[in-house]
C-alpha cells in the first residue's frame, strides 16, 4: 500500500476504537437480567475498563519510545476483539469483570498513541475526522446491539458479532504493517509542527509543576464524565424510569453517537478557520441545551433532540483540546500531557459515572440529566480558567 494510505488506515483504528465503548448502556438492561446483577453493577464494569485504559494510556510514552503506531494498534486491536468474545461466553457477572481487562488495556494504548500522533503531524481538521471516526464506531456499536436484542439472538450474539468486525479490522492492520515504518523513513506527514510561542504570541507553558497541564487534565476528566454518563444511564433512564421500549431507547442513543460523528465532520470543516477554542465554547452551549431538554421528563420525546444537540456540543471539545495542547504546551510537556489527560479521560470515564450510577440507584435515574449539568458548568469554568492562563 503506498504511504499515503495511512490517515485511512489511523481513521479505521478510531473506528475499532468506537465500536465496544458505547455497547455497554444498551446491553445493560437485557444484559444485568441474564446475569443476575443489580442496576449499577455496570458502574464496577466501566471503572474496570476505563481504569485498564487509563493505566495503559500513562504508559503509552514509554510504549512510543519501544514500538511504532503500527504494532500497537494491531496488539490493542487483538485484545479488543478477545475481551468481547469472552463476554459473549460470560457463565456470571464476575466472567464479564474478567473480560474486561484486556478489552480496557486495549482500547487506552492506541487512543493515546495515535492521539499524540495526530495532534503533532497533522492540522485540527484531521483530528477532528479522527475523532469522528471514533463515531462512526460508537453509532455502529449500539445498532448492532439493537439489532441482535430485538431479532432475538439476545446480548451475546451482540458482542460476538462486534468481536467478528474486530477481528476483521485487526485483519487490516496486519496488511498495514509496513505503512509505518515507509512513512517514517520519509520524515513522517507533518503538517505543523510546535515551536516555543503559539499562534497568540504567547510563550508556551513549560513544565508540569504549573498548573495549566493539570487544568486542562482535569477538563479532560469532566468532559469523560459527561459522554460516558450519558452513554451508559440514558438507556437505563429511558426504559425503566420513563417507559420506553429498549429497542427504541436502543435507537435514540445511536442518534446520540450519530451526532458526536457527525459534529466531529462538521468541525472538521471549520475548526482550522474558527479555531479550536472558540469550537469548544460553542460545544459546551448546545450540550447544556440539550442536557435540560433530557431533564424534561412529562415531554418524552424531548429526550430525542436533547440526545441529538449534547452529541453536537460534546463533538468538538475532546478533539479541540487536543489539538490545542501543542499551541498551550512546549513540546516536551505536551507529550507527556497528551498521556495523562488521555489517563484522566479514561478515569472521569469510569469514576464519576460510576457515582452517577450510584445517584441513581439511590434516588432514581432522573438524577442523570442534573449531573450532566454539574458536569458542563465545571467543565465550562475550567475552560474558561485555561485559556486566561494560556
Amino acid at each position: 500500500m503506498p504511504a499515503s494510505f495511512l490517515i485511512p488506515v489511523i481513521y479505521l483504528a478510531f473506528i475499532s476504537l468506537g465500536l465496544p465503548d458505547s455497547v455497554l448502556g444498551v446491553a445493560w438492561p437485557s444484559m444485568r437480567l441474564g446475569l443476575g446483577a443489580p442496576l449499577e453493577a455496570a458502574g464496577l464494569i466501566a471503572l474496570i475498563l476505563t481504569s485498564c485504559s487509563a493505566l495503559s494510556s500513562i504508559a503509552s510514552g514509554a510504549i512510543a519510545r519501544r514500538l511504532s503506531p503500527g504494532p500497537v494498534v494491531l496488539v490493542s486491536s487483538i485484545l479488543t476483539a478477545l475481551g468481547l468474545f469472552g463476554y459473549s461466553l460470560a457463565p456470571s457477572y464476575a466472567w464479564v469483570l474478567v473480560c474486561a481487562l484486556p478489552l480496557g488495556f486495549g482500547q487506552g494504548a492506541v487512543d493515546s498513541t495515535l492521539n499524540g500522533y495526530v495532534a503533532s503531524h497533522y492540522s485540527s481538521r484531521h483530528m477532528n475526522w479522527l475523532h469522528a471516526s471514533w463515531g462512526v464506531g460508537a453509532t455502529v456499536g449500539p445498532l448492532i446491539m439493537t439489532a441482535a436484542i430485538a431479532h432475538g439472538g439476545g446480548w451475546r450474539n451482540g458482542y460476538r458479532s462486534i468481536s467478528a468486525v474486530q477481528a476483521f479490522l485487526a485483519l487490516l492492520f496486519v496488511l498495514s504493517l509496513g505503512l509505518w515504518s515507509r512513512v517514517a523513513a520519509a520524515g513522517g506527514p507533518v503538517e505543523e509542527k510546535a515551536g516555543p510561542i503559539n499562534a497568540r504570541g504567547k510563550a508556551k507553558v513549560h513544565g508540569l509543576k504549573r498548573p495549566e497541564p493539570w487544568i486542562q487534565v482535569a477538563m479532560y476528566m469532566l468532559y469523560a464524565a459527561c459522554e460516558f454518563s450519558v452513554g451508559i444511564w440514558t438507556v437505563s433512564m429511558l426504559v425503566e424510569s420513563r417507559g420506553m421500549a429498549a429497542g427504541i431507547a436502543g435507537n435514540w442513543i445511536s442518534l446520540y453517537y450519530g451526532g458526536i460523528m457527525g459534529g466531529r465532520i462538521l468541525t472538521g470543516i471549520v475548526a482550522d478557520r474558527l479555531g479550536n477554542r472558540f469550537m469548544v465554547r460553542l460545544g459546551l452551549g448546545l450540550a447544556l441545551v440539550g442536557a435540560v431538554l433530557l431533564c424534561v421528563r412529562p415531554v418524552a420525546w424531548l429526550a430525542l433532540p436533547g440526545l441529538l444537540l449534547l452529541g453536537l456540543g460534546f463533538a468538538p471539545i475532546y478533539p479541540c483540546l487536543m489539538h490545542e495542547t501543542p499551541e498551550r504546551f512546549d513540546e516536551e510537556t505536551y507529550r507527556s500531557v497528551i498521556g495523562y489527560q488521555v489517563g484522566a479521560a479514561n478515569v472521569g470515564a469510569s469514576v464519576l459515572p460510576g457515582l452517577v450510577g450510584l445517584l441513581a440507584s439511590s434516588i432514581g435515574l432522573e438524577a442523570l440529566g442534573p449531573s450532566v449539568i454539574v458536569f458542563i458548568a465545571l467543565l465550562f469554568a475550567l475552560g474558561e480558567l485555561l485559556n486566561r492562563r494560556t
